[in-house]
């Protein structure tokens, strides 16, 4: 019994270090080759470079289309931040509204903004942009953050919605015999039990908006307002051949914000609600 186990724990520990392999492989690949120089690509299909070289950064730092990296980092930022800010706040008021509020419609409305999860975004393009263009945003950040202020990501609120209708009503009612309001128990109660909820919200907005393309690429217009994103088409088009070796050192760049923020925040994807509730 003892070395069937040991058979069984050695076969489970070869195929996990077969799918890490896997997964990571295309990263590891991205970083190897950001060292490559332009003359290796299609003729170098090996996984280290012949003829490492760091030039590929020096190149991309030196700026972009005469625009500095850093502008296009902040862009970046500045949509990732507002989204996370947004969609927290938006969400989680929206959560709590369909949760614990008693008003007339709440499962119509609620179902309603379940079915917008199966509408497809390429439906709402034409119309989106009529309605801003009529009230002059085109080419600010307006159009890609309203939105967010708006609960108008269903999967956020439909997550939230989840969490709050778990924590138990006597936490409420207690509250609320305390004299608490619905303000006082959302920001004293609920919002601490339903953190990792919030978290795990956060994360996704961070990633979405990081790497959003589309969005930006319909509502800007001028290259200083540009996100990571479109600063790599822009690297790309400046010239008639693309550099591949500046343009894969761009995509390590873009890539680390993304990793150091999962990583940071990753260990309350698995956080219980109701071990934060003893807690609390």
């Amino acid at each position: 019994m003892t070395k069937r186990s040991t058979v069984a724990t050695v076969i489970w520990v070869v195929v996990l270090i077969a799918v890490v392999a896997v997964v990571l492989y295309p990263l590891a690949w991205m970083f190897s080759a950001s060292f490559k120089p332009n003359s290796e690509f299609g003729s170098n299909q090996g996984f280290f470079p012949l003829a490492p070289t760091i030039d590929n950064y020096i190149k991309v730092f030196s700026g972009i289309a005469g625009i500095p990296l850093a502008t296009f980092f902040l862009n970046s930022l500045l949509l990732a931040v507002g989204a996370v800010v947004g969609t927290v706040i938006s969400s989680s008021m929206a959560a709590y509204a369909f949760a614990r509020l008693e008003f007339r419609g709440r499962p119509l409305f609620f179902a309603v903004m379940i079915g917008t999860l199966l509408l497809p975004f390429h439906v709402l393009i034409i119309p989106q942009y009529m309605i801003f263009r009529n009230l002059d945003m085109i080419d600010t950040y307006w159009p890609l953050l309203i939105g967010k202020f708006l609960a108008t990501e269903a999967f956020f609120v439909f997550l939230m919605v989840q969490f709050i209708r778990q924590l138990p009503r006597e936490l409420d009612e207690a509250a609320r015999i305390d004299g608490a309001g619905h303000p006082r128990i959302f920001f004293s109660i609920t919002l601490p039990l339903i953190k990792p909820a919030l978290i795990s919200s956060s994360i996704f907005a961070f990633i979405w908006s990081w790497n959003d393309f589309l969005a930006p690429l319909l509502y800007l217009n001028t290259p200083e307002k540009y996100p990571l994103p479109l600063a790599l088409r822009i690297f790309n088009d400046q010239t008639s051949v693309s550099d591949y070796g500046a343009t894969i050192a761009v995509s390590v760049l873009a890539l680390l914000p993304v990793l150091l923020f999962f990583i940071v925040f990753q260990r309350f994807l698995v956080e219980g609600v109701a071990t934060q509730g003893l807690k609390g």
